[in-house]
């Protein structure tokens, strides 16, 4: 019953900016930190961005800190990754997790107990 989609994804230039959006049904959203990862081919999964249940701390991977932005609309039961000065690095599919943890913002991936089915982005050089 539990779901999260993503969306936002596509084909964008080096240097450019794109915004992806997960939106969560089936859980009360504000009880779940939430968090970004991504999956590039023939690579392992990494730690993107996290942020906590009421959106006031955050906490990124050193590859996007300055880059990109992570939010959370809990009236819209959504988070957001805002994505800028994007490379060709950072092409992968991407994905979105809600962990029941709480008390801080980042938590290693075993800890999220739901995942959503990812969205691709694409970082042309």
């Amino acid at each position: 019953q539990v779901q999260l989609v993503e969306s936002g994804g596509g084909l964008v230039q080096a240097g450019g900016s794109l915004r992806l959006s997960c939106a969560a049904s089936g859980l009360t959203f504000s009880g779940y930190a939430m968090g970004w990862f991504r999956q590039a081919p023939g690579k392992e999964r990494e730690f993107v961005a996290a942020i906590n249940r009421s959106g006031g701390t955050t906490y990124y991977a050193d590859s996007v800190k300055g880059r990109f932005t992570i939010s959370r609309d809990n009236a819209k039961n959504t988070v957001y990754l805002q994505m800028n000065s994007l490379k060709p690095e950072d092409t992968a599919v991407y994905y979105c997790a809600a962990t029941s943890r709480g008390g801080s913002a980042y938590y290693p991936p075993r800890d999220y107990n739901y995942w959503g089915q990812g969205t691709q982005v694409t970082v042309s050089s």
